[in-house]
C-alpha cells in the first residue's frame, strides 16, 4: 500500500504532527509507503511530489504550518481535474489518500470518495473550530491560547491611556475564537458572526466600563455584522472555493465607537499570527490520535470517512455528514457570557 497525504486551505498549528503519526503508525506497524503532496490539492493535479518516511517527519512535532505546504486550490473548478487527480494517483502508484483540511479540503474529499471512488480518508483541521461532528479540531486551542495573550497584553497599554481597543481574531461564520479568547482575555464586549451586533449597545458597555474608571476591551471576529449593515470586507475578490477576504470590522467599529462616544479607540488586526507558531501541548495531542486514527482507517479500508472527537474518543464518520453544516456558537453559550459585557 502507498499512502498519499495532502494538507489543504489555511496553514494550521498542528498539521505535522497529523503527519508524523499517520507515517511512524503506517511504516512501522503496516510496513506502507508514503507520498507527500505539495501544496494541497494542487500537488495530485500537478503530480508534484514528496517522499515521506519516518527520516523525513523527525523533529516535525512542535512545528508549526505544514512541511507538505498549503493552497486553496479546487480541483473541481480546474477543466478535467479529478480525471488528472486519478491519473496521477496511478502515475504514481498511490492507492489512497489522507486528506488533511477543513470544510472547502474535506468537501473536495467527500465528492472525490463518494462520486468518483477514489479511496480518501479525512482529518479535520481549522483554528475555528466550526466543523460539524467533530467536538474539537487541532490549531483552536494554539489560535485561542494566541488571542488571549494579545488580549492579556492589550489590557495593560489601554489602562495606560484610558482609550478603547478593539481586537479583531479570526472567525468567518463562526465566533469560538472570539468567544473562548475574548472571555479568558477579560475582554468587556465579545461580538460573533452568529449573533448581529448593536453599535449603540456596544457604545453603551463601552461607556460603562469607562465609568467604573476602566478601559474597555473590545474581542470582534471578523465576521461578526451589525444590526444595520453588512459584513466588512477586505476587497471583493474570491478565493478557488468563492469566499471572500475579511479584515475590516474591527477598524469599522473602532471609528463607531470614537465618533458616537468621543473616546479614542484604536484596533489591533491579529490575522495570520492566530495560526502561526508552534502548536499548543493540546493540538500536539489530539492532532497526533488523528493521526493514528486516519491510518487506522486506511488499513481498514474505511474509505469516505473522517475522523473525530467526541468526548475523549475518537471516531469515524462520513464525510458528508462532516461537511454538511458549519459547527457555530450555541445563542444559549452567547448568552452565558454577556454578564462580563460592560
Amino acid at each position: 500500500m502507498r499512502v498519499g497525504v495532502l494538507t489543504g486551505g489555511g496553514d494550521c498549528p498542528g498539521l505535522n504532527a497529523v503527519i508524523r503519526a499517520a507515517v511512524r503508525k503506517g511504516v512501522q506497524e503496516y510496513g506502507y509507503e508514503f507520498t507527500g503532496f505539495r501544496d494541497g490539492w494542487r500537488g495530485p493535479l500537478e503530480a508534484d511530489t514528496v517522499t515521506l518516511d519516518i527520516p523525513a517527519v523527525r523533529g516535525i512535532l512542535p512545528r508549526g504550518g505544514t512541511i507538505l505546504g498549503s493552497s486553496r486550490t479546487n480541483p473541481l473548478k480546474v477543466e478535467g481535474g479529478i480525471k488528472r487527480i486519478k491519473e496521477n494517483m496511478a502515475k504514481l502508484e498511490v492507492d489512497s489518500l489522507i486528506a488533511i483540511g477543513g470544510e472547502d479540503t474535506l468537501g473536495v474529499a467527500q465528492r472525490l470518495a463518494d462520486e468518483y471512488g477514489i479511496q480518501v480518508v479525512g482529518v479535520p483541521k481549522t483554528i475555528d473550530n466550526d466543523l460539524s461532528a467533530t467536538d474539537y479540531t487541532f490549531g483552536f486551542d494554539t489560535a485561542v491560547n494566541i488571542a488571549t495573550e494579545a488580549i492579556d497584553r492589550l489590557h495593560t497599554t489601554a489602562e495606560s491611556h484610558m482609550r478603547v481597543l478593539v481586537v479583531e481574531v479570526m472567525g468567518r461564520h463562526a465566533g469560538w475564537i472570539a468567544l473562548h479568547s475574548g472571555l479568558a482575555g477579560g475582554a468587556n464586549v465579545i461580538l460573533i458572526p452568529e449573533q448581529r451586533f448593536d453599535v449603540e449597545k456596544v457604545c453603551g458597555w463601552v461607556t460603562s466600563r469607562f465609568k467604573a474608571s476602566y478601559a474597555p476591551i473590545v474581542c470582534v471576529a471578523e465576521g461578526a455584522m451589525p444590526k444595520d449593515g453588512d459584513m466588512v470586507l477586505k476587497d471583493e475578490s474570491l478565493d478557488a472555493f468563492g469566499h471572500v477576504r475579511l479584515s475590516g470590522v474591527g477598524e469599522w467599529l473602532a471609528k463607531e465607537i470614537e465618533r458616537r462616544t468621543g473616546k479614542e479607540a484604536r484596533t489591533t488586526v491579529l490575522g495570520h499570527v492566530q495560526r502561526g507558531g508552534t502548536p499548543s501541548a493540546y493540538d500536539r495531542w489530539l492532532a497526533s490520535r488523528f493521526g493514528l486514527h486516519a491510518i487506522q482507517a486506511v488499513h481498514e479500508a474505511d474509505w469516505g470517512k473522517m475522523v473525530a472527537l467526541q468526548g475523549t474518543d475518537v471516531v469515524r464518520v462520513p464525510l458528508a455528514d462532516a461537511t454538511a453544516r458549519i459547527k457555530t456558537v450555541d445563542p444559549k453559550l452567547y448568552e452565558e457570557v454577556g454578564v462580563f459585557f460592560g
